[in-house]
């Protein structure tokens, strides 16, 4: 399966990465209204930002399948992870900004979503769960680390401009509030804003397999954009989106990143 990577660390952290994916199987790109729509929402360019974390000792999880084909950070059910709020489904037909993806009556019926699920979604968590495990054997504690990121503007997801860290711990309920304090401070020594448990709480996997009382503790890091690349102010089109990664402009956040990830390994493996 070459669409998934897994690089394998020994340290007590695992940085998933499920949405930096944009390969769309030929016989469901023929189906989308516009490839480019169906690749808007990827987070741009986060597994280049977070490149690091393998010379940290994390392991890094990866799909290198698009978030359109099947969203492997939603819940299988089709239940919403923030009912009442506007959202994305398990396989979506529409953008963040509710373009939709596929003309009218072609859109995946139960027969597709069941097929997509057994391929791709059912492999990336068997990966994940198969990592947690390796690691806990030889750690009593583990941290997933859920990379993403978004435009800091997406009016029909969230009002204003997003803070530029998004922590998400399913309220408190995904890891112990120790490794939270860590990764704020983390976050607020940079200057840049931060919120936790605000508009992103944390996906599936983050309150899937975030069971602090078992020794794994998941967390979720939404990044705005602008940190790393130019972040469009109107409506992106094909001619402006996605933009460049900008290394000189990531270099603050990724410093932060490191730091974040830093603290991640150190509360898992606290001195002796």
């Amino acid at each position: 399966m070459s669409w998934l990577q897994v690089m394998r660390g020994d340290a007590p952290l695992i940085v998933s990465l499920p949405h930096t994916g944009t390969e769309i199987p030929p016989e469901i790109e023929a189906k989308l209204v516009s490839p480019w729509l169906a690749r808007k929402d990827a987070d741009w360019w986060v597994d280049r930002l977070y490149d690091f974390a393998t010379d940290l000792g994390a392991t890094v999880v990866r799909t290198a399948i698009s978030r359109s084909v099947i969203d492997v950070n939603r819940d299988p059910s089709g239940a919403s992870l923030y009912p009442g709020q506007a959202t994305t489904e398990l396989c979506p037909t529409t953008t963040f900004d509710g373009e939709p993806l596929y003309s009218d009556g072609i859109a995946p019926d139960d027969a597709e979503i069941s097929r997509r699920h057994a391929a791709f979604f059912d492999p990336y968590h068997a990966a994940l769960t198969a990592e947690i495990a390796r690691l806990r054997q030889g750690h009593d504690r583990v941290v997933l680390y859920e990379a993403h990121s978004i435009r800091s503007l997406v009016p029909r997801l969230f009002d204003g401009p997003l803070p530029q860290f998004n922590l998400g711990t399913n309220s408190g309920g995904s890891c112990d509030g120790a490794l939270t304090t860590a990764v704020e401070a983390a976050c607020d020594a940079s200057g840049l804003s931060r919120v936790t448990n605000g508009r992103f709480k944390g996906g599936w996997t983050t309150r899937r397999y975030g069971q602090p009382a078992q020794g794994v503790h998941a967390i979720q890091m939404e990044l705005a954009c602008r940190g790393y690349m130019d972040d469009p102010t109107t409506p992106p089109t094909p001619e402006t989106w996605p933009a460049p990664y900008r290394p000189d402009q990531a270099a603050p956040m990724r410093a932060m990143l490191g730091e974040i990830l830093s603290a991640c390994i150190a509360f898992a493996r606290p001195p002796a």
